[in-house]
């Protein structure tokens, strides 16, 4: 099975949230919209709903009035497929090139792809800098931005809210715990402040060893 994490930079907006999320049908498997950060998170199974996700969102959503606590550069800000029982991450890297092409060819939002080769935090720091997209055009679409494009196995997107609500502090502590297997930021959500990880191998940096860090 493939699955298909997309994050979309919406989270306030529940109605428009619900209109994206239903055009995936029967592949949705979840939805998690946070306000703060202004993002939601669709789960997803195949190729299909991430297109229909995708299309719905650059239709809806303009980058240029999008605030936010999370970091991001396009409407559709990332759409990572995650191999699962029975799937290969060749396949998933199959089916991440053929989603770049078919953003370039079908939507005219420029893509970079991310996995083995390149970290999704790589992209984030040289897209449109040092780094050219790897499919579409070589400048962000006027409203959509870029997507990133990745294949990677599974992860845990885990937060853990600071005793007092200090930026800095959150950023050295990010700073600190920030390894291979683990991603980390400070970021201000609110009135508070979280350490934001991804536990990018789980089985070996799980939220036990996080939090003792």
């Amino acid at each position: 099975m493939l699955e298909c994490v997309a994050n979309i930079s919406e989270g306030l907006r529940v109605d428009t949230v619900a209109a994206i999320a239903a055009t995936a049908g029967d592949s949705l498997l979840d939805v998690h919209a946070d306000a703060d950060h202004n993002r939601s998170v669709l789960t997803l199974v195949g190729e299909e709903a991430p297109r229909n996700v995708a299309r719905a969102t650059v239709d809806r959503l303009d980058l240029r009035r999008h605030i936010g606590a999370h970091p991001r550069f396009g409407v559709v800000d990332v759409v990572p497929f995650v191999p699962l029982a029975g799937e290969t991450m060749a396949g998933a890297e199959a089916a991440r090139d053929r989603f770049l092409a078919w953003i370039a060819d079908e939507l005219g939002v420029p893509g970079f792809a991310y996995g083995r080769h390149r970290t999704l935090p790589e992209v984030r720091r040289r897209a449109f800098r040092d780094l050219a997209p790897d499919a579409g055009p070589g400048e962000p679409h006027p409203t959509a931005g870029a997507i990133a494009v990745g294949a990677r196995d599974v992860l845990v997107a885990w937060n853990v809210w600071t005793a007092e609500p200090d930026l800095a502090r959150a950023k050295d502590v990010a700073d600190a715990v920030r390894g291979p297997h683990l991603r980390a930021l400070g970021l201000s959500v609110g009135e508070r402040v979280q350490v934001s990880m991804n536990l990018i191998a789980p089985d070996v940096v799980g939220p036990a060893e996080a939090w003792d860090a």
